[in-house]
């Protein structure tokens, strides 16, 4: 029977996507859930995942294609793997031969990645009443895929043992992931032996640009700047790091006292983290506050939800969990839309200083930099303190300069003496 494989439904702020790496060649057996394609959008990269048991047959949409929900892509001959799927994978493709022997591998990946789920897989996961922690996991790093929970589905109703009918799932990671845009082959060298490449922008890259000219274009964009002496958070971070890992196995950064500090300043300067919505302004009761973080793709954004019930340690959890999503390319559009604040650091590069740019329709964004040693003056004397500057941009449509200012002073005081956001003074 043939089954037509379909773009899934999209994300209401995603109209499209772009087509960038077929998994699997026609004639190649597939499972069901198994991602046969990588569909890249302007905020993230999603699986389009087989709908059935069968052979790949025919590729309707190339690479490169823009495609909408609901198109077809591809069709499926349901079933024609069901006596074959052994013998299979071994004159089909290269890789796959040793997957009929995996058992120990696949056992090796299940405690990898829990945290990085999509949300395909929780929902099939809650359905059925699954410990996520108990499957092992057959996707990139180690993640547990759809493929996955549905093979162990199938072994708890067969009675089968588990780890056997979720090693047939191994094929999945079997193409190793392409890069989004591999440059174009060099043009001919010109006249005086110089080539040049023309390589067309990935989505992301597009929407990163079209969203800076916005901001530039129509916004009253300014920013101001200030000095903090990050010694007494240093001297915090060096007495308590060891005591914080170990409880809490993750390491305590500098990111978890600035998050708290912006939110400890946002609540006495509402309008920075407001937005404007045509002529009204809009001043939001909560804090979601997004820390861009970099990826192979560029730049993301993923969005920190009420950090103000979160605690340093909860802070600093989920920035490591986002870092390793997006280096893997696994954030979702959930973990990326929204937010009333971002957050940037440049300092991770060595930036010393720079302008941040609004992400808009926020108002306001904290740029961190480099810490650097440097003389100060400290009751009449001069002594060296490691100093970092930090800049806050704003829109000066809703927030006035006192505002933005008198809100990064906040922002110097609660890093400055850390028992303030302790104490809420």
């Amino acid at each position: 029977m043939t089954v037509e494989v379909k773009v899934p439904s999209l994300p209401e702020s995603v109209s499209d996507g772009t087509l960038v790496n077929w998994k699997k060649k026609p004639g190649d057996p597939v499972k069901r859930g198994e991602n046969l394609v990588d569909l890249e959008t302007d905020k993230v990269v999603l699986d389009i995942p087989a709908p059935a048991d069968g052979v790949l047959g025919q590729i309707l949409r190339q690479e490169g294609d823009i495609v909408t929900t609901g198109e077809v892509i591809a069709t499926l001959e349901e079933g024609a793997v069901a006596g074959t799927a052994a013998p299979a994978p071994a004159p089909a493709v290269a890789a796959p031969a040793p997957a009929p022997a995996a058992p120990t591998p696949v056992g090796a990946v299940t405690e990898v990645d829990l945290e990085g789920l999509s949300p395909a897989v929780r929902r099939l996961a809650a359905e059925h009443g699954l410990d996520v922690s108990k499957i092992p996991g057959g996707g990139r790093g180690g993640r547990v895929t759809k493929a996955d929970v549905l093979a162990y589905l199938d072994a708890l109703k067969s009675g089968a043992p588990v780890a056997a009918p979720v090693a047939a799932a191994a094929p999945a990671p079997v193409a190793a992931p392409a890069p989004v845009a591999a440059p174009a082959a060099p043009l001919a060298p010109d006249a005086r032996g110089r080539v040049e490449q023309r390589v067309p922008m990935t989505r992301l890259r597009a929407r990163i640009a079209e969203r800076l000219l916005m901001a530039k274009n129509t916004t009253a964009m300014l920013t101001t700047f200030n000095e903090i002496n990050m010694k007494p958070v240093m001297d915090l971070r060096a007495r308590y790091k060891d005591q914080f890992e170990k409880k809490h196995g993750v390491r305590l950064g500098f990111m978890g006292f600035f998050v708290k500090a912006v939110v400890e300043a946002l609540k006495q300067f509402p309008a920075v983290n407001g937005s404007i919505d045509g002529n009204d302004i809009v001043y939001h009761g909560y804090y979601d506050i997004g820390v861009a973080v970099s990826s192979p793709r560029g730049l993301v954004v993923p969005i920190l939800r009420d950090v103000d019930q979160m605690s340093v340690a909860d802070i600093e959890k989920a920035i490591g969990e986002f870092g390793k999503k997006a280096k893997e390319g696994t954030l979702t559009v959930e973990e990326m839309t929204g937010g009333t604040f971002t957050i940037t650091n440049g300092g991770v590069f060595g930036s010393l200083l720079s302008t941040p740019i609004l992400n808009p329709p926020q108002s306001g964004i904290l740029g961190m930099h480099a810490t650097k040693d440097r003389p100060v003056a400290e009751n009449g004397q001069v002594v060296i303190r490691p100093m970092m500057y930090v800049a806050h941009s704003y829109d000066h449509r809703i927030i006035d300069g006192r505002e933005a200012v008198t809100f990064l002073v906040a922002i110097k005081e609660g890093i400055e003496d850390p028992a303030r956001l302790l104490l809420n003074v």
